[in-house]
């Protein structure tokens, strides 16, 4: 990887062909106006001064129209460079004049019903708050924020009348909600398999599906954990840029977001209990595969014993010439075996 900072390149670092276009919804007590387009020049012409302007992005292909956006709300280069780098880990900080979150929208994907080919499909996102704007840039074309956008249509609790800050904290609560959605959805899938342990099935996809859980915790736990700390940070923050009337909207997603937390703490527990049954079962498996070869060897040592003296090839071997010496043979053969086996028994060596 080069470093950004020797480089005045802008890269965009995903595989996503959705050209870039534009939602714009701009809204104010007594107006509203939502536009959509594939030029920022015409998006931009459509912004109402003195109003709320959230400018939905989709599609960060084009390099030239992001530095574009960016430069129209003055949005500094490192920041430009975040918001195209996809694999950039999650993150909350307060500039000057925005404020900007860069994270991860997470679905489950399942190319078939086996739970062994569920993946985490990640869409990069970033969402920056400025005094009277909110830009949203996705990787590709998602609606994941029309609800919100229903919200500021039908006016719901009156977001019209509020600020950009209750705006960034009902799109960061989305995020959350995404979050919580999907490792509650990984938890219940770690209960199913405890009970199908507890049951001892002999189900040999069980640790196939104990590693797949085990990357999507790891994807979830990467998306949320760097957001805990910067996110406190900016509850405590004085910037002008949060309003007193909205914070009690911030401690709410607070607590979303340490919900969310604790249920990715609680996979992780789960887990590791998980792994430590799969192996026990394993060796409770083993252990039980060796004390019926065990018995299987203990019955026939003695009989190869015998099959072993009378298969000498010496001349003078008194059964040799013995009209019952082969029924014999085996009878003595099944008596010791029979033997054998009811000893074994009785000394509960066999289930």
């Amino acid at each position: 990887m080069k470093n950004n900072l020797l480089s005045e390149k802008l890269v965009y670092t995903g595989d996503s062909d959705t050209p870039t276009h534009f939602h714009l919804c701009s809204y104010g007590e007594k107006e509203f106006i939502e536009f959509s387009g594939n030029n920022f020049q015409e998006v931009s012409s459509k912004i109402i001064p003195g109003c709320i302007n959230w400018i939905q992005v989709h599609g960060l292909r084009n390099t030239e129209t992001i530095r574009e956006v960016c430069a129209y709300f003055q949005i500094n280069f490192l920041t430009i460079q975040d918001i195209l780098n996809v694999n950039h880990p999650s993150k909350i900080e307060e500039r000057e004049t925005y404020n900007v979150l860069i994270s991860k929208i997470s679905e489950i994907s399942c190319e078939s019903d086996s739970p062994n080919d569920e993946e985490i499909h990640q869409n990069h996102v970033c969402i920056m708050q400025g005094n009277n704007y909110v830009l949203t840039f996705m990787e590709e074309d998602c609606p994941f924020f029309d609800e919100a956008v229903s919200a500021i249509r039908n006016n719901i609790l009156k977001i019209r009348e509020r600020d950009s800050d209750f705006l960034f904290s009902v799109l960061f609560n989305s995020l959350v909600m995404n979050y919580i959605s999907v490792v509650s959805h990984i938890d219940d899938a770690l209960e199913d398999l405890e009970s199908a342990l507890f049951e001892n099935k002999d189900d040999r996809d069980i640790g196939v599906q104990i590693q797949m859980l085990r990357k999507q915790y790891l994807q979830m736990k990467q998306t949320v954990f760097p957001l805990k700390e910067q996110y406190s940070r900016i509850l405590r923050s004085e910037s002008t840029l949060f309003h007193s009337g909205n914070r009690a909207f911030f401690s709410d997603v607070n607590d979303h977001l340490l919900y969310a937390i604790q249920t990715i703490e609680n996979c992780r527990e789960t887990l590791s209990s998980l792994m430590e049954l799969y192996i026990s079962n394993n060796d409770l498996r083993m252990n039980d595969i060796m004390t019926r070869l065990t018995i299987v060897s203990t019955i026939f040592i003695p009989l190869t014993f015998l099959v072993g003296v009378w298969g000498m090839n010496f001349k003078w071997m008194p059964e040799l010439d013995w009209r019952y010496g082969y029924l014999l043979a085996w009878v003595i053969m099944i008596v010791i075996g029979l033997c054998v086996y009811i000893y074994l028994k009785k000394k509960k060596w066999q289930k």
